[in-house]
């Protein structure tokens, strides 16, 4: 089971758009002070429409509604506009039109929308790419409290982009992003003591951190956490166990997790 260390994941940043689901709840939060108690009720109306629209993947009629609520400063119609342009939801892609977007609800204080334009520096997609100017927006979106972009600050130090490599500081901002909830960064921190990177290997920590990360069903974690129990890892080498937990992570989708159950004769999660 050696070689099952290396199948540990080495988390990359998020390279997706993070996006709220409780829009609609919170509209009349995200509108400026100022806006008057009817455009407030107008604009809760809007949201609903749109978020309704938008999971009903009625993106034409969303995008309209969007534009509408963004019109009267709702910032998470912003952010859905955001989303939409850089994804092709309802229109074709626009990355000059998704970062103009995510550049107003920064403007209005989103952390979300700061780290999306993070993603995008990280990515060059709309930007030219620089890790310096993603750290830049990630810090940012952390300052704001942003889970996401905490993690993904971590990442650049583990990894050395845009910034010499520095796994204590990579550490420091997987557990400030774990501690915000993250549960990504708690697998990439049992990583992190697994392999002995920046750390004295320490397979206690590590289940600890991937057991953490498994119970909010991180599947990466699950097979993790297998991988320790198949190779006596810290723990009593447990046949059993190895399988219940690759089984979990296979159920939710880890390819590794179900070559595992193969390999180990028991691809539906029974043993042999």
């Amino acid at each position: 089971m050696g070689s099952a260390v290396n199948h540990a994941r080495q988390c990359a940043a998020i390279l997706a758009f993070g996006l709220f689901s409780s829009a609609a709840a919170r509209a009349q939060s995200s509108l400026p002070p100022s806006t008057p108690p009817n455009l407030q009720t107008t604009a809760v109306t809007l949201m609903t429409r749109g978020v309704v629209a938008y999971d009903g993947a009625d993106y034409s009629a969303a995008l309209d509604v969007f534009h509408k609520a963004a019109a009267l400063g709702v910032v998470d119609a912003m952010m859905y506009l955001g989303v939409m342009y850089g994804t092709g939801r309802g229109v074709d892609v626009d990355l000059v039109a998704s970062r103009a977007w995510f550049g107003h609800a920064a403007d209005a204080g989103s952390s979300q929308a700061m780290c999306n334009i993070g993603l995008m520096y990280y990515q060059g997609r709309g930007e030219s790419q620089s890790y310096t100017e993603a750290m830049n927006w990630f810090h940012r979106a952390a300052g704001g409290g942003n889970a996401e972009a905490m993690f993904n600050v971590g990442v650049l130090y583990r990894d050395g982009l845009g910034v010499p490599v520095n796994l204590t500081d990579a550490m420091s901002w997987f557990k400030r992003a774990a501690g915000a909830g993250d549960n990504v960064a708690a697998n990439a921190i049992g990583v992190l003591y697994q392999q002995g990177l920046g750390v004295a290997v320490d397979y206690t920590q590590a289940m600890t951190w991937y057991q953490r990360s498994a119970q909010a069903g991180n599947a990466t974690a699950l097979y993790n956490v297998g991988v320790l129990w198949e190779g006596g890892l810290g723990v009593t080498r447990d046949r059993t166990q190895a399988i219940e937990w690759y089984a979990k992570a296979a159920a939710a989708g880890n390819a590794a997790a179900q070559a595992a159950l193969k390999s180990l004769g028991a691809a539906d999660g029974s043993l042999r």
